[in-house]
């Protein structure tokens, strides 16, 4: 398997944290999420990584070259000019992957129980152009999912806004986790460019393209990218 660390984000949610500090290197009991991810994905059976950088990527490089990249092949894509977002950060590393194996895509600040193992071999076996973890929990924004599980839109229920390219009829809303698995037949379907969110480009393609929703119900899911987030991350992993 290989793998995508989305780490350019200026984690703007933790203020201060992130003043002068790259928002992969923040501490959550006691180690940084990106060497917690590293980590996790190593044991998991990732065989190589590409990380993308954009706020403060000296520190992440010096931090990657400090630990000897973690014994791992681990390739940098550098967004120090333009910070990309999602979907022109996953378009920009489409480099560093081959035409054929599918890769993991994982936000930095995103800390889970879910097997990545698991979610690979579902996306392997359904064929589908992408698949996504998804979790029945509170939030504002959600996918919309079919009784197979094919993403048919996305709604704010805060604000009221839908997009439904797909059929309207019997949908679950399932909140995205932030992880997800990519075919590289995704890359010649990307029209947009510059900065966007992959999740525009989902939209646009679940229609006719099979993008998949893959539930995990396993205990642990926090994104440590919000304060509140961080603390409870803390407070579970035994950080102060």
């Amino acid at each position: 398997m290989k793998a995508m660390i989305l780490a350019a984000g200026r984690g703007t949610r933790l203020q201060s944290l992130t003043e002068n500090t790259p928002k992969a290197l923040v501490q959550a009991g006691g180690m940084s999420l990106l060497e917690r991810l590293i980590i996790k994905m190593k044991v998991q059976g990732v065989s190589s990584i590409v990380i993308n950088v954009h706020h403060y990527a000296d520190q992440i490089i010096s931090f990657l070259e400090e630990k000897d990249y973690f014994g791992i092949p681990i390739s940098i894509s550098d967004e120090s000019d333009t910070l990309l977002e999602t979907g022109g950060g996953i378009l920009k590393a489409a480099q560093f992957f081959d035409t054929e194996e599918a890769f993991i895509v994982h936000n930095v600040d995103i800390l889970s129980d879910l097997d990545l193992r698991k979610l690979f071999a579902e996306h392997q076996s359904s064929k589908a152009l992408a698949t996504l973890a998804v979790k029945d929990r509170k939030t504002s924004r959600y996918l919309l999912f079919n009784e197979d599980m094919h993403m048919q839109g996305w709604e704010n229920q805060q604000s009221g806004e839908r997009i439904i390219p797909g059929s309207p009829y019997n949908l679950s809303p399932l909140a995205f986790s932030g992880i997800h698995v990519i075919s590289p037949a995704l890359f010649p379907l990307i029209t947009e460019s510059g900065s966007f969110s992959i999740i525009e480009t989902y939209l646009r393609l679940c229609k006719e393209h099979r993008i998949k929703g893959f539930i995990h119900t396993e205990g642990l899911w926090i994104d440590a990218g919000k304060p509140e987030g961080l603390q409870m991350a803390n407070m579970l992993l035994g950080g102060l």
